[in-house]
């Protein structure tokens, strides 16, 4: 295996599962109302409404409403708005890490809320268990027809007798955080009800190739600036990059060691400038640049998949463009440790809201969390649900907005 297809297998890995973690139909359902499963755990006292959705172009997806079970009148309804990626409802986390949304959605009825969770277009089954049908799975212009799906999702949640339309506030995960300040910005173009508030989780504040920059190519000097170099001079002695491969995953230390070792000395073809150590802007830097492809944007190998995505969320304003023309509440939750969507592209988003001159809008920079806003290693993230102080953030917030 080569260098540059070591490192992809790495970063395209990580990057694929999180990007960020594709005809408008009339909304309508079929309902079935259910009691609480108490046999799960967090559903005590709520009740699951299973219902399905029309989302147009032949798709009608499974979703679940959810609510405090005695409660009465209309409800005000948290929409939740997945991450990239065929996602179900639950947003249910590979290796059995955990599902974002239902602790989300419990927390939700603990406050009163309604909240109705939906499988992403392609999605039969939790799992996520995927159609067969490769045009609704790999629809085109695959963001335009999420942010339709959303759209539809909404009005189905606005046409409910058990919710209330002005009440209707959208969360959104990574992905999911630009699609509700898109619909957010311009609710008369989708033509949904003016959301009565937008929580953001993972804050894509910078356009689609920056944030794949990072993921597929920055993140690996961030490494070695972090983790390698004790000095900050920002060079790399032998015993420097020999310190900093201890431990490391093997997989990890097997691509570093490729770049920046030879044995016990700095790897001569690294070290351009042959003074005995390696730069790691300009020399490790120049290999990496290499072997992960970056500079051929968008044609990086490796993501070939997702090209057709990259290039349609390219066309629509992020959270920082777009949040900015909603005037109403907002709630920004970012983990500092976020290596898809960062920390600093969330608190310009929050200071572009500010600017706009939006009163009601709060941000959250979370020390030690990661992605998926629980507590986890920077560069080796694990996922898991939503941290418990997240969670309580949300119940707070939405608390002080019913």
């Amino acid at each position: 295996m080569t260098t540059a297809t070591k490192y992809r297998s790495l970063t395209v890995a990580l990057t694929a599962v999180t990007v960020l973690a594709g005809g408008v139909g009339i909304a309508h359902a079929a309902s079935t109302p259910t009691t609480a499963l108490t046999m799960q755990t967090g559903w005590t006292g709520i009740t699951r409404e299973q219902v399905r959705i029309d989302l147009g172009t032949g798709w009608v997806t499974q979703a679940e409403l959810t609510y405090p079970s005695r409660a009465k009148g209309r409800l005000p309804v948290v929409v939740m708005l997945h991450g990239s990626g065929h996602n179900d409802m639950d947003q249910t986390l590979p290796e059995g890490k955990g599902a974002t949304f239902v602790p989300l959605a419990q927390a939700a009825a603990r406050e009163g809320y309604a909240a109705l969770r939906f499988n992403k277009r392609g999605v039969t089954g939790i799992g996520p268990v995927e159609s067969t049908d490769p045009a609704q799975l790999n629809p085109k212009h695959p963001y335009a027809q999420i942010q339709r799906d959303a759209a539809s999702v909404i009005r189905f949640a606005a046409a409910s007798p058990k919710l209330d339309p002005s009440r209707i506030v959208l969360l959104g995960h990574s992905e999911g955080t630009n699609v509700a300040a898109n619909l957010a910005a311009d609710p008369k173009a989708f033509g949904i009800p003016t959301p009565a508030g937008v929580i953001a989780m993972g804050v894509v504040g910078q356009d689609i190739k920056k944030l794949l920059t990072l993921q597929i190519y920055g993140r690996l000097l961030l490494q070695l600036h972090d983790e390698f170099d004790v000095d900050a001079d920002g060079r790399l002695t032998a015993a420097e990059a020999i310190d900093g491969l201890i431990g490391q995953p093997k997989a990890a230390a097997d691509q570093f060691r490729s770049v920046l070792l030879d044995g016990d000395k700095v790897l001569a073809s690294s070290d351009t400038d042959h003074d005995g150590q390696i730069a790691i802007d300009a020399e490790a830097g120049r290999v990496l640049r290499a072997a992960t492809g970056i500079d051929a944007y968008p044609d990086v190998p490796g993501l070939e998949t997702l090209q057709d995505y990259v290039a349609d969320i390219a066309r629509f304003p992020t959270v920082t463009a777009a949040l900015p023309r909603f005037a109403g509440p907002t709630l920004l939750l970012n983990g500092e440790n976020d290596l898809q969507t960062p920390a600093r592209a969330a608190l310009a988003a929050d200071a572009a809201v500010a600017a706009a001159g939006n009163p009601d809008h709060r941000i959250v920079i979370y020390p030690g969390m990661a992605h998926t806003m629980n507590v986890t290693p920077k560069f080796t993230p694990e996922f898991g649900n939503p941290d418990h102080q997240v969670v309580t953030d949300i119940r707070a917030w939405l608390r002080s907005h019913r």
